[in-house]
């Protein structure tokens, strides 16, 4: 069973501001402050949290396994992470207090980007090539279900383990012939690295058979249960800072880049809209709102995850997602 620090409950306790108070809120993103982590800068500086009684501090992360365990042993009481990954850390950790309440990324980002000069354009054509992966990168974690889905034979590829600051360098020099990533961080990051953008093949698993969701809001369970109200009203503000970006992508970025001088802003900018057609605001949660999921095809992308991955304990999908804490019918983004 999983184990809380004393530490980390006096930290929660403390968090647990009275009701006429502020409340402090970490909050710990999966990666770098880059476009697509905009829209919850957009919440601070817009007054969005603080009109909800939240005062928010968002932290960088190390990839989307990172926030799972910040959150867990209640180092933070919310973050952002990959729910697949989740899956496996409650499979490995029964008992941990952390589930996902908010889906973000309805469709994964979780694609292999290639070079075609370097002999990829379509999945078969990773056999016999150097596959560059981070060992803590989401994508990578699912790339057993892509290649089960397109009939690629993992032993016929050669897999690099590699860091994420030189993932995109190294397929820049043709050092890899392809790596895992997020669609929308390794297309941008190659583009300002010099590689045509008609060089590259973006395989994103969402087209090639993979059922899976993506990143969603985690919360601490304990933490959840002791503060529904803060929680619910941290959704809601997440939900408002999403739907402005939408509506004012430049404002998003102006937030982003106060945070973050050295970014590019219309490269970064780049980046959000391309999360934002591709995985927030699709046709799914046009119809049926932002943060929830449907519970066919959460149970679709357990089955997927069964092929490639072995569960010790009997997977639970309400383990894995609590839609207590959104409203009926999710969030509008219009």
């Amino acid at each position: 069973m999983f184990q809380k620090s004393i530490i980390s409950l006096a930290a929660l306790t403390a968090m647990a501001a009275p009701a006429f108070a502020e409340t402090n809120i970490p909050f710990a993103l999966d990666w770098k402050f880059e476009g697509p982590s905009a829209p919850y800068f957009l919440a601070v500086d817009n007054g969005t949290f603080a009109e909800k009684d939240l005062s928010v501090e968002i932290s960088e992360g190390a990839g989307s396994l990172d926030a799972i365990p910040k959150v867990a042993t209640g180092a933070f009481p919310l973050g952002f992470a990959d729910i697949n990954s989740l899956m496996r850390f409650l499979d490995q950790n029964p008992g941990a207090p952390v589930t996902a309440i908010m889906m973000i990324y309805d469709a994964p980002p979780f694609a292999v980007v290639g070079r075609k000069s370097l002999g990829i354009e379509e999945p078969a054509d990773l056999a016999g090539k150097v596959l560059g992966a981070p060992p803590p990168d989401g994508a990578w974690a699912q790339f057993p279900i892509f290649a089960a889905q397109t009939g690629l034979d993992m032993d016929a590829i050669t897999v690099e383990p590699v860091g994420f600051p030189t993932r995109e360098p190294m397929l820049a020099a043709g050092e890899v012939a392809a790596v895992t990533g997020f669609s929308f961080s390794s297309t941008l990051n190659l583009k300002r690295l010099g590689v045509a953008e008609d060089d590259l093949s973006v395989l994103l698993m969402t087209d090639y058979g993979v059922d899976l969701y993506g990143n969603a809001i985690i919360v601490n369970t304990d933490f959840a249960a002791e503060n529904p109200d803060v929680v619910t009203a941290f959704l809601e503000a997440i939900g408002e800072g999403w739907k402005d970006a939408i509506a004012d992508p430049d404002a998003a970025i102006e937030a982003l880049i106060a945070r973050n001088p050295a970014a590019d802003a219309d490269l970064e900018k780049e980046r959000l809209e391309m999360a934002i057609s591709d995985n927030v605001n699709t046709a799914y949660v046009q119809e049926n709102g932002f943060g929830g999921i449907d519970d066919e095809r959460m149970a679709n992308a357990i089955e997927q995850t069964k092929t490639v991955y072995e569960f010790s304990n009997e997977p639970d999908a309400s383990l894995y997602f609590d839609s207590s804490y959104l409203p009926e019918g999710g969030f509008s983004l219009e």
